[in-house]
């Protein structure tokens, strides 16, 4: 392995890492999507999800309300990875 620099503590180039560990054509593909959605959206998602069941726990729905509740989390987990594929997607190799 190269000798460590400052800039890359590791010793490899930063543009062949990252070819060789690049997203395939089906990842790309939901990357250019995805990152289309603005991340408002996935906030906004969860805060009507938390309202949501919120309201159905007032109507006495507490299973609905708790089925509601738990999307919550994968609505915040799919807003994370929108903004990670903006800031750093498949793109930034390929320049799609």
């Amino acid at each position: 392995m190269a000798t460590a620099t400052l800039n890359n503590p590791v010793g490899r180039t930063q543009t062949g890492e990252a070819e060789r560990h690049s997203e395939g054509p089906v990842a790309r593909n939901i990357e250019n999507y995805t990152a289309q959605v603005p991340s408002d959206w996935f906030l906004w998602a969860a805060g009507a999800s938390i309202v949501g069941s919120l309201t159905l726990h007032a109507l006495n729905r507490k299973e609905d309300a708790q089925f509601v509740g738990q999307w919550v989390a994968p609505f915040m987990l799919l807003g994370v990875y929108n903004k990670i594929v903006k800031v750093a997607g498949s793109d930034r190799v390929h320049g799609s």
